[in-house]
C-alpha cells in the first residue's frame, strides 16, 4: 500500500451489523448453523494513532477488553495482516445485544464484525471474496458452524476439506418460527466440548446421520417433521449434567411436542416451531414452567453480516 493509500483510510468510517446464530440445531453437530434476527452493531473509524480505543455498550460492558486485545480489534488486525496492509489506529463503538456465553454465537459475531469492519475500511484497496471471509473467520473462531451463518445468513451447512472451510447456504421454509430461551447463567464452550467422548457407538452415529439429513428437509420443505428431525445422540446427552436446567427445559418442551434443542454450546434453548402459533404455545409453556428464562421470538436472518462504508 502506498503512503497516499494509507492516508486515504484515515477518517474512513464503517458501520457493521452481525446476526446472532445458533449452531448444531440438534443433530448437526459442528456442521449446521442458522442466523437469527438479533444483532450486534459496530461503528469503527480509522484514525491517525498507534492504538485502538473501544467503547462497549450493552453486553460485556465493563467486562470485555477495550484496547488492542479486544476480540473485534484483534479480528480487524488479523484481516489487515492477512492482506499485508498496515493497521491504522481505531476508534470503535460496539453496541452488543447478543448475550455472551449463552450459545448464541457472540464470539463468532465479534470475529465476523471485525473482519467485515476491515473489509469496509479496505474497500477499494483490497478485494475479499466470500471464501476469504470464511477462511479468516474459521481460523480465528476455530470452526465454521457459527461464523458461516453470521457471515452469509440463512441456514448453512459448513465443512472443511484440504482446501479449507466451505459452506452452502439454504433458505428456510417460511413457516419455521425460531424461539430462543435465554437463562441468566453462562456456559463455557470449552467446557461443553470437553464433556463429549472421542468416539460414539455406531448406532448413535447412524442415528445422527439420519436425523441431520431429515433436518435439512424439515427446515427447507417440511416443518411438520421438525420434532423428529431434531433428535440427537451425539452431544446433548453428554452435556446435560453440566446444564441440568437446560436439560429440564428441553425435556419439558419436547414432551409437549416442541422441537427444542441446545443452542450452540448452551445453555440457551432453541425451539424450532413449525409455525407462529406453535411458537406461541412453546413460549407460554416455558413462561409457566421456567419464568426466569428470557424468551426471544426471532426470525431467520437471510442477509448475514452487512457493512456500510463512509469515506471522509
Amino acid at each position: 500500500m502506498r503512503l497516499d493509500e494509507v492516508n486515504s483510510i484515515i477518517g474512513r468510517k464503517v458501520v457493521v451489523k452481525v446476526p446472532a446464530t445458533s449452531a448444531n440445531l440438534g443433530p448437526g453437530f459442528d456442521t449446521l448453523g442458522m442466523a437469527l434476527s438479533y444483532y450486534d452493531e459496530l461503528e469503527v473509524e480509522a484514525v491517525d494513532a498507534h492504538d485502538s480505543i473501544v467503547e462497549v455498550i450493552g453486553e460485556g460492558q465493563g467486562d470485555v477488553p477495550t484496547g488492542d486485545d479486544n476480540l473485534v480489534v484483534k479480528s480487524i488486525a488479523f484481516t489487515f495482516a492477512h492482506f499485508r496492509q498496515p493497521m491504522p489506529g481505531l476508534r470503535l463503538k460496539a453496541h452488543n445485544y447478543i448475550p455472551h456465553g449463552r450459545g448464541m454465537g457472540s464470539s463468532g459475531a465479534a470475529v465476523v464484525a471485525g473482519i467485515m469492519a476491515a473489509k469496509g475500511l479496505l474497500d477499494g484497496l483490497v478485494e475479499m471474496s466470500s471464501g476469504d471471509l470464511l477462511e479468516m473467520a474459521t481460523e480465528l473462531e476455530g470452526h465454521p458452524d457459527n461464523v458461516a451463518p453470521a457471515l452469509f445468513g440463512g441456514l448453512t451447512i459448513a465443512w472443511q476439506d484440504e482446501n479449507g472451510p466451505k459452506h452452502k447456504k439454504l433458505f428456510v421454509h417460511r413457516g419455521v418460527s425460531p424461539l430462543v430461551l435465554v437463562p441468566k447463567n453462562k456456559m463455557s464452550t470449552e467446557l461443553a466440548r470437553s464433556l463429549q467422548p472421542q468416539s460414539v457407538p455406531h448406532d448413535d452415529a447412524v442415528f445422527n446421520v439420519s436425523r441431520s439429513a431429515l433436518l435439512i428437509a424439515a427446515l427447507t420443505q417440511s416443518p411438520e417433521l421438525l420434532l423428529a428431525a431434531t433428535e440427537d445422540r451425539l452431544h446433548q446427552s453428554y452435556r446435560a449434567a453440566a446444564m441440568p436446567e437446560t436439560d429440564a427445559v428441553i425435556t419439558a418442551l419436547r414432551q409437549a411436542g416442541h422441537a427444542a434443542v441446545v443452542s450452540g454450546a448452551g445453555p440457551s434453548v432453541l425451539v424450532l416451531a413449525s409455525d407462529p402459533a406453535q411458537r406461541l404455545a412453546a413460549a407460554k409453556l416455558a413462561a409457566e414452567k421456567f419464568p426466569l428464562w428470557q424468551p426471544l421470538m426471532l426470525a431467520v436472518d437471510f442477509k448475514g453480516a452487512t457493512v456500510i462504508t463512509y469515506r471522509k
